[in-house]
């Protein structure tokens, strides 16, 4: 991450998108999940204040410029006297301004979002990793559900995940009714495959739920 002090006040930094994953997070993730997009926020931040001391105390003024291969976020903090608070701005139009104050990612949402509706059309496939409690309810699975998509099996933390990509060749409806299926045996779990795949262990690279029906009986 890329690190610029412009003045007492401001700082700006710029992220890469795979800096974003190598982190533990995704796209998707931070798009829709609100309390990750708070959390990448915040160990950005971190980092920041361990490079450039920069205090988050006060009202804070975030712009966040959605780029091709990153993001880069301008952080501006106000400045308290006499119950005022004084903001200097020195980049960025006044349309992409939204002053922010407890509620950073709130701000952030909306430009991950308006990002993602950019894409819309160009890639419909689902990526979801789904955990068991058990690993005979994964066995079930294997049975049940017979479709050919793209599956991968991991252990982590003492625990089984499944990681299945639906593609866009299956229409909304049709991903909605499989992702349904295959959460009647497991739940959608929050750790996203990029931590999984960096702390856990890999078990089935691919076709994972046609090689445990094959190789476990029900």
């Amino acid at each position: 991450m890329e690190i610029e002090r412009i003045n007492e006040t401001t700082i700006k930094f710029y992220i890469t998108y795979y800096d974003i994953e190598r982190r533990g997070f995704d796209k998707e993730e931070i798009w829709y999940n609100r309390e990750r997009g708070e959390e990448l926020f915040f160990e950005m931040m971190n980092e920041v204040n361990e490079d450039e001391t920069f205090e988050m105390n006060g009202p804070l003024w975030v712009q966040v410029h959605a780029l091709e291969k990153g993001l880069e976020v301008i952080v501006t903090r106000g400045q308290m006297n006499d119950g005022n608070v004084k903001l200097e701005i020195p980049v960025g139009d006044e349309k992409d301004e939204a002053p922010v104050d407890n509620n950073i990612v709130d701000m952030l949402d909306q430009q991950f979002v308006h990002s993602n509706e950019s894409d819309i059309g160009k890639d419909n496939s689902l990526s979801v990793v789904i955990g068991f409690n058990d690993f005979e309810e994964l066995i079930s699975l294997s049975h049940s559900f017979k479709e050919d998509v793209n599956t991968s099996l991991h252990h982590f933390e003492n625990k089984y995940y499944i990681f299945v990509t639906l593609d866009e060749s299956f229409t909304d409806e049709e991903q909605d009714n499989m992702l349904s299926r295959m959460l009647e045996f497991g739940y959608e779990s929050d750790i996203t495959i990029h931590r999984i795949r960096e702390y856990g262990k890999t078990i089935i690279k691919q076709n994972a739920l046609k090689v445990l029906s094959e190789q476990f009986d029900v």
